[in-house]
């Protein structure tokens, strides 16, 4: 009991009062379901994978996103992590195509430039097509590091239109617990950088 307890306590947001009562909840599930769920992780963690062309969580080579011919290729959303992009799609209001940094500059976590997906972005813009690319990073000063590092090499594009989301999002504030509607209104007034 204590090393499934120790196991789900692992998990983020899961301390281990929770992870008891989850243990409890599935020694009462029937075996079949217990067995249906051991699988279902299984193959989550076996067959998920990033996209070879956004980072983006998927389970084929290029995610559903990319491979979209409705969607607008020509413009791009960089986000830190796959749950921004969750986020953004919620809002229905985005149809270009995004890239996940993996994470934000940070050096007091060890978190350098070439840790991030950012040459494979570069990558796809060189290939040309791409006519505006949208910073939709968080605002912490980590965030403002790689926007300001971002910026830099993306001037190496000419006619490449470089915006970042508007700022009504709250200095500190994480994409991923923002609410939809402060989003939507994030990303229709979102402003060239210059």
């Amino acid at each position: 009991m204590q090393d499934v307890v120790g196991e789900l306590s692992k998990l983020p947001g899961v301390g281990r009062r929770t992870a008891l009562r989850l243990a409890i909840h599935i020694l009462r599930m029937e075996r079949e379901s217990v067995a249906d769920m051991t699988r279902s992780i299984d193959r989550f963690r076996n067959e998920v994978r990033y996209c070879s062309q956004c980072n983006n969580l998927s389970d084929e080579e290029v995610c559903p996103i990319c491979a979209d011919r409705e969607r607008d290729h020509s413009t791009i959303c960089v986000v830190e992590q796959v749950a921004d992009v969750l986020s953004i799609e919620n809002t229905h209001q985005y149809r270009g195509l995004y890239h996940v940094l993996g994470g934000v500059i940070s050096p007091m976590q060890g978190i350098s430039p070439s840790d991030l997906k950012i040459d494979l972005l570069c990558e796809r813009i060189a290939r040309g097509g791409v006519r505006e690319v949208i910073i939709a990073i968080s605002t912490s000063v980590e965030g403002e590091t790689t926007l300001f590092y971002l910026m830099n090499r993306l001037r190496q594009f000419p006619g490449l239109k470089i915006t970042s989301i508007a700022r009504g999002i709250g200095f500190g504030d994480e994409l991923e617990y923002v609410d939809e509607l402060t989003i939507t209104h994030a990303l229709l007034n979102r402003r060239e950088i210059e």
